[in-house]
């Protein structure tokens, strides 16, 4: 392939050529396998910020137009559409989680999240709840799984009214606090780690 033959990825190019595909729904990532094009200068900060050359996408149907080409490989992230894939940089999850309905009760609780981009999951077998828990500062980092590999970090209004909705459970003979959604359990924190 020649230098004039060479096809640099662009934030515009990507836009254009998923606005071709005209699909309802999410675009089929995870069946589209074209070449790797090379990194795009595109970061998604821990707070759901997309940059693109260093300065914040502020049209919010142009993000929500990428994050319905991310996909996880591996570790890595990428843009996927028909013709091209594109490394990003995540600097934790692709999504947050800016808000959750609550419906049911104990057990039969159904948790329902919303990410800054539109997205929604139940939280269940499907879409997990895990906390990360700082080793030096204890501070925990709650996720949710949205799809296919790619979670939403739970913002901080949101984990503390999950905390509300939270509850005592014994996994593996040990008391957790956790919470339940669609019949699953998520430990939080042990519960003789709870302070008084």
């Amino acid at each position: 392939m020649s230098a004039q033959d060479r096809v640099i990825p662009s934030a515009e190019g990507i836009a254009a050529s998923i606005r071709g595909t005209k699909s309802k729904g999410l675009p089929p990532v995870h069946l589209w396998n074209p070449p790797f094009c090379g990194d795009l200068d595109m970061r998604i900060a821990r707070d759901g910020t997309w940059f693109y050359l260093g300065t914040p996408i502020g049209r919010a149907p142009l993000v929500k137009l990428f994050s319905s080409i991310l996909r996880k490989d591996g570790d890595k992230y990428f843009l996927v559409t028909p013709v091209e894939k594109v490394g990003i940089t995540v600097d934790d999850a692709p999504f947050v989680a800016t808000d959750f309905e609550v419906t049911g009760e104990g057990d039969a609780q159904l948790l329902t999240f919303t990410t800054h981009v539109g997205d929604t999951a139940v939280a269940g077998a499907d879409h997990p709840i895990r906390v990360e828990r700082d080793a030096e500062t204890g501070e925990p980092s709650p996720y949710v799984l949205i799809r296919a590999n790619l979670e939403a970090l739970i913002d901080r209004k949101s984990f503390y009214r999950l905390v509300e909705c939270g509850t005592h459970h014994d996994v593996d003979g040990q008391s957790w606090f956790g919470v339940w959604s669609s019949g699953a359990f998520f430990p939080i924190i042990p519960s003789e780690d709870l302070p008084d």
